[in-house]
């Protein structure tokens, strides 16, 4: 153990679960960088569908995936809280924003969602990469979604609004992610003029069963429709709670029911079926 991570240790020797969470934070934050830096990044893709009629798919949700020195493909959800407030945090934006680009000018008939944290915006290199294709590829971002959670909004508000203002001029739509979750003040909500809300999963799972998500759900779609927002119902698994969320109003569907995010999506040919969670 070198002279940093003894003094680390140190830090943390009258606490076991704190030292824990440390050692999981920086093998995340390890294994993040080698994967941005040997080029193993993914992008794992997720039907967004309408919740009435055929349910076709309106767009795809573009989720990134990094791959471990074993090979094991490690979705979001296992680094991205760890990263977020760091370097690597960004550079996961970036690599994200760059296959998702990449694969819209692949594909002209492809809607794409990319994730994003409000911290990205002051990035140099993250802005670099957008400007780039506002310039050159202005057909492009007309066809990119940005999702910003709840959470991450709050945390710069009026460099958000000015932000979104500025790009949705070029065309490219925004998503409020995780609706519900956090804190946003109503007045921010207005101010903000997202194009999209996403209802977080936990008002979504079982909502045939729970009259007073339905209520809380029914509320988030008279404030959307208020706004002019259009909206998308996070985390459905069964097909009663799709037909349940249709009749509360909900403009479209994305989860489990309709597919799990796949690295192998339909239009890399129709016998693409692996899938990873």
């Amino acid at each position: 153990m070198n002279q940093r991570n003894i003094a680390a240790a140190d830090t943390y020797v009258q606490s076991p679960l704190d030292f824990a969470v440390y050692e999981r934070t920086r093998n995340a934050i390890n294994m993040a960088r080698t994967a941005l830096d040997t080029g193993n990044a993914r992008l794992a893709f997720q039907p967004v569908v309408t919740a009435r009629g055929s349910h076709k798919a309106v767009f795809y949700e573009a989720l990134i995936r990094l791959i471990d020195q074993s090979g094991r493909i490690i979705p979001a959800v296992d680094f991205m809280d760890k990263v977020e407030d760091t370097e690597v945090g960004r550079k996961i934006d970036c690599r994200t924003l760059s296959l998702g680009l990449k694969t819209l000018k692949r594909h002209p008939d492809l809607r794409l969602s990319i994730n994003m944290s409000a911290r990205s915006i002051g990035y140099p290199k993250w802005t670099a990469i957008l400007q780039k294709h506002i310039r050159n590829h202005p057909d492009v971002v007309e066809r990119l979604i940005l999702e910003i959670t709840e959470t991450s909004a709050m945390t710069m508000p009026e460099l958000v609004i000015s932000f979104m203002a500025d790009l949705q001029s070029h065309g490219i739509t925004f998503a409020l992610d995780d609706f519900g979750a956090g804190f946003t003040a109503f007045r921010y909500l207005r101010d903000f003029s997202f194009d999209i809300i996403k209802i977080d999963g936990q008002f979504i799972r079982g909502i045939t069963q729970d009259a007073d998500n339905q209520v809380l759900t029914r509320t988030i779609v008279a404030i959307a429709q208020q706004f002019d927002m259009f909206t998308v119902a996070e985390f459905v698994e069964t097909n009663d709670d799709a037909m349940t969320l249709a009749e509360l109003g909900v403009d479209c569907l994305q989860g489990y029911y309709f597919g799990a995010p796949t690295i192998t999506p339909p239009w890399h040919g129709a016998t693409a079926q692996a899938q990873v969670g």
